[in-house]
């Protein structure tokens, strides 16, 4: 339960932060660069390499 109360914050932040930011904006690549690789979902994995690098 306080590993649980540890995390909720962080991830009620990133809902938040992502949520403010519409998917290919700079803000929303800004807010993914910062976010660990890890915790992408595959849709970010997609939409980051869709609109954030530029080839």
């Amino acid at each position: 339960m306080m590993k649980l109360m540890k995390v909720l914050p962080l991830v009620l932040g990133m809902v938040f932060l992502s949520s403010c930011a519409k998917v290919g904006s700079e803000a929303w690549c800004e807010n993914m660069k910062e976010t660990p690789k890890g915790e992408w979902s595959m849709d970010d994995a997609t939409n980051f390499t869709k609109h954030c690098i530029k080839f």
